[in-house]
């Protein structure tokens, strides 16, 4: 318990910051004069950078100690709230933005070993609700963002990441006091540089070419060609290498196990489908609906509060019955809410909106922690870091894509003073009828393309191996995972 309650904080306080930064953005870009693209680089460099660093981030937990990298997480993003809180107007948010890298630093070094030490910390069949009661934290900091953000938003815009630093101190003193180091003994120290220069050419080559594309500028066009190309290359080196070093940086022979590959292509196209939806809400609540920065992130709250009730329960279900028809079932409500949402319009009554995020946070309590448990259960323990970090990646990955989608369909045609007014969330009368109605058409577009991809994960979802299937992970041994995770039951406990 003492490892759930350690992870617990990081989840809550991470969660809450995503929130909350959404209600103070207009605020904050009056207060550091920043434009429209600064805005969105101050969220997506965050995301960006997780997705990064996490799979490195994992490959040296597995190395070094996940203690090690946990506890120096929690210190590296309180340093990096810090610095965000006191960001002057001089740069225009570009140092804000500077230092959210070394948030999201420590944001990964948090997220890269979460997962794993949960699973190293519990019994498979308690594995998935100790799964659910941390999504529990996940889910509650997104609910209570809002009201922090609103609570804090008269104090100013620093308080948001200034609120971070307490309790991340807190989190640094607790880990470390706490936590301890798995007991098997770590032999693979080699670490795969060539491996780990590819991924990162390669990965952020992609993400700078799909965050550049979802701006909607044509004269951006020739930087999304050049960063793609650039990724593409990095991209195929990375695959090439690590399918030929000794200790590989991602282990990419783990997919040969159904569990984890299938586990793996859900969260991904998971994350593609969902990864836009609180901006696209945010847009509706604040555009068509007229509604102000803080009532648009308290409309938020019906997707994240079914998410806190079902996942536990979930987790147990999973637990006892496997995750095949858990996972399935709930990307079927997903996919059942994104349909419903690419209907709404200007005229739509908000308890519709709110029964259809009510829907599609049910679907994603049912979805996680059993998703999550067959991943990390599909793995050798001294693999788990690995395999943590690259399901993070790829869930963010698949939300960098969903933004790449969303935004030109959704933006398309619209004014920069529109746009501007809308997010700012200063009323519709300042936007005219014609840009409203294009709006409203590019969400309903980009929710009806993500109800067509989430249909397409409840098919790969049905794919995962039955209850009765001899789970196995095959690492770079040969073993059977099943084995390892018998022994490493309570190692960090």
């Amino acid at each position: 318990m003492t490892v759930l309650s350690v992870t617990t904080v990081g989840a809550l306080m991470a969660s809450i910051q995503g929130s909350a930064l959404l209600i103070v953005l207009p605020e904050m870009m009056g207060a550091l004069h920043m434009d429209f693209m600064t805005m969105l680089w101050v969220l997506l460099v965050f995301l960006m950078v997780t997705t990064v660093m996490v799979p490195v981030l994992g490959r040296l937990s597995d190395m070094f100690g996940r203690k090690r990298i946990y506890v120096l997480g929690f210190a590296v993003f309180s340093v990096g709230s810090l610095l965000c809180g006191l960001s002057g107007s001089g740069f225009s948010g570009w140092d804000l933005v500077g230092f959210r890298v070394i948030q999201a630093l420590g944001g990964s070094m948090l997220l890269a070993n979460s997962m794993a030490m949960i699973t190293d910390a519990f019994r498979k069949d308690r594995l998935g609700f100790a799964l659910g009661v941390n999504g529990v934290a996940a889910a509650g900091g997104f609910v209570i963002g809002p009201v922090v953000g609103g609570i804090l938003a008269p104090l100013g815009w620093e308080w948001v990441f200034f609120f971070n630093v307490p309790i991340g101190l807190f989190g640094t003193v607790w880990a470390a006091y706490r936590l301890r180091e798995p007991r098997w003994d770590v032999i693979e120290n080699k670490f795969d540089w060539f491996g780990t220069a590819a991924f990162f050419i390669g990965l952020f080559g992609i993400l700078t070419a799909f965050t550049y594309m979802s701006f909607g500028d044509p004269n951006m066009m020739s930087i999304v060609y050049i960063m793609a190309f650039i990724g593409l290359i990095g991209l195929t080196a990375f695959v090439f290498i690590e399918l030929r070093v000794e200790y590989p940086m991602m282990d990419l022979r783990l997919f040969r196990e159904r569990n984890y590959a299938v586990g793996n292509l859900t969260n991904l196209l998971n994350g593609l489908c969902i990864g836009a939806g609180t901006f696209l809400l945010i847009f509706y609540f604040q555009g068509p609906c007229g509604k102000d920065a803080f009532t648009a992130g308290l409309l938020l709250v019906p997707s994240g509060l079914p998410m806190m009730i079902v996942g536990p329960f979930s987790g147990r279900l999973s637990d006892k019955y496997g995750p095949k028809l858990l996972t399935a079932g709930g990307l079927a409500l997903t996919t059942a809410a994104l349909a419903g949402l690419a209907f709404i319009d200007g005229g739509t009554p908000l308890w519709q909106v709110a029964c259809l995020q009510v829907v599609m946070g049910v679907g994603g309590g049912m979805f996680a922690s059993p998703n999550a448990s067959s991943v990390m259960t599909a793995v050798p323990p001294k693999r788990r870091g690995i395999a943590s970090g690259a399901r993070i990646m790829l869930r963010n990955t698949g939300t960098m894509f969903s933004l790449a989608i969303a935004f030109p369909l959704v933006l398309a045609g619209l004014a920069p003073d529109d746009m501007y007014h809308i997010f700012m969330g200063e009323g519709v009368d300042l936007v005219s009828n014609a840009a409203l109605k294009m709006l409203v058409s590019g969400l309903d577009e980009a929710f009806a393309l993500f109800a067509v991809i989430s249909a397409v994960s409840v098919i790969v979802a049905l794919m995962r191996p039955g209850r009765r299937h001899r789970e196995k992970a095959v690492g770079t041994d040969g073993s059977e995972a099943s084995k390892e995770n018998e022994q490493s039951q309570g190692a960090i406990t």
